[in-house]
């Protein structure tokens, strides 16, 4: 399938390894030139079973947030000659997270690397229809993504070892229309379906019952991409690369007041301070270090005390907080956390699908009262409702994970920047000066 001379020793960069700034990298020529499709090409060749058990033992955990263990899930869609058909996988590309970038670079650099991910998903679950569904305003990416299916199909019909595999499995693109809810996977199916995106009730859970009443995998980008390199390159080397109990790669980034904000791929397990001092070269001349979401907008803050916490699933949470998407937000010293935080709210209040009282109620009126505050009309008895509202949005307490994660920025706040909260009160006014420097208020 790829007879090209290409370095056959084990990357320790594996989901940016195709990416040669400069140059046409999106392309299938500089896709195989590098390598590409080697791993499909030795799937092809393994049962079921044994890509699936491979997919297990590399301990690859999805990359859109949840950190739900891949293989795991995999495991719960019906197989063998009974099962349900036809089977359905997904490509949750619509990446709303606020902060979060990661996907975009993938799908605009590299999509063959999504797409070989996508077919070695297939051969492992004998899927019939694959769907990236993709973020609306993504449209480079969608102009990538749909040449390089072409280029595919193109390939496989000089290729007949691909015949069987391209006969029986289509991808297609879905655009999506634009709802941060669509990140839960049910409510990603609904809108796929034509109904309005509200999560749906669980069980049953989509990989028994998904898409039209079928088995469906839904998976974050990043994760269909690293399937390639643990069937090409083996699981011992996949578990090598993280520094922690953590497998694999990740892409991180960085946003906010530092001087090199950007993307990285780098180690599970890569400490904060690294990420922030060395990869963003650290904060901008003149500010210091507040806090920071790690990863993404619906993540708890940490601060200065928690920099040499590795980023990993486990390390991040033991500290309260979420890895989730792994990009971080950086608050400097010079902005308001109330301002920061009330946009957030605001956002996730517009976002929510208004199916159950806690997210549709509770983040408009978190917002009205972070208003308040901003004003200048703040009493503490507000700082009381916000906290009684972090707590009517908890875990359990909704539909789907939407209103939890809107709170956690919030809840946070409120634990280690109350002086700034309680500022607000007491010199009736926010103590930030954002128009000194140009900026917004969100107030």
């Amino acid at each position: 399938m790829n007879n090209a001379p290409v370095d056959t020793a084990p990357p320790t960069k594996p989901l940016t390894r195709f990416i040669r700034p400069g140059e046409a990298c999106w392309t299938l020529a500089a896709y195989l030139a590098q390598g590409g499709y080697r791993g499909l090409e030795k799937a092809l060749g393994q049962s079921q079973e044994q890509l699936l058990e491979q997919i297990t033992a590399s301990k690859l955990r999805g990359r859109g947030g949840a950190g739900f263990p891949t293989g795991l899930k995999w495991s719960f869609m019906p197989r063998g000659a009974s099962a349900p058909s036809p089977k359905y996988l997904i490509v949750n590309a619509d990446e709303m997270e606020p902060g979060a970038f990661k996907d975009r670079y993938l799908l605009e650099q590299t999509p063959h690397q999504i797409i070989e991910g996508l077919l070695i998903a297939a051969q492992t679950l004998d899927a019939d229809t694959g769907y990236i569904f993709l973020r609306g305003d993504y449209y480079l990416a969608q102009q990538r993504l749909t040449t390089a299916l072409a280029e595919w199909q193109a390939h496989c019909l000089e290729n007949p070892a691909l015949g069987p595999l391209n006969a029986k499995f289509k991808i297609h693109i879905h655009t999506s229309a634009g709802r941060y809810i669509c990140g839960e996977e049910t409510a990603l199916i609904n809108a796929m379906e034509g109904k309005r995106a509200n999560p749906r009730a669980k069980p049953p859970f989509p990989q028994v019952a998904g898409l039209w009443g079928k088995p469906t995998i839904v998976n974050n980008v990043e994760t269909y991409c690293n399937l390639p390199h643990i069937i090409n390159f083996g699981v011992d080397w996949y578990l090598s690369l993280g520094l922690g109990q953590d497998s694999g790669t990740k892409i991180f980034g960085v946003s906010g007041r530092v001087k090199r904000p950007g993307l990285w791929e780098l180690p599970m397990g890569t400490p904060i301070r690294e990420l922030i001092e060395v990869h963003a070269g650290g904060m901008c001349d003149g500010y210091s270090l507040k806090g920071y979401l790690p990863g993404g907008g619906s993540t708890d803050f940490l601060t200065q005390a928690h920099l040499d916490t590795p980023m990993d699933y486990d390390a991040v949470g033991r500290q309260g907080s979420r890895l989730g998407t792994g990009t971080l937000i950086v608050l400097d010293d010079s902005y308001c956390p109330v301002a920061m935080v009330l946009n957030l709210i605001r956002f996730f209040a517009q976002e929510s699908c208004g199916w159950c009282t806690p997210c549709r109620d509770g983040l408009p009126w978190a917002e009205v009262l972070l208003n308040k505050l901003e004003s200048g009309l703040g009493e503490a008895k507000d700082l009381d409702q916000l906290e009684a509202l972090c707590r009517f949005a908890a875990p359990g307490t909704t539909f789907c994970a939407l209103a939890p994660g809107a709170v956690e920025p919030l809840q946070s706040a409120l634990k280690y920047f109350r002086a700034d909260f309680e500022a607000h009160i007491t010199q009736g006014c926010c103590p930030y000066n954002h128009s000194a420097a140009g900026e917004q208020h969100y107030g």
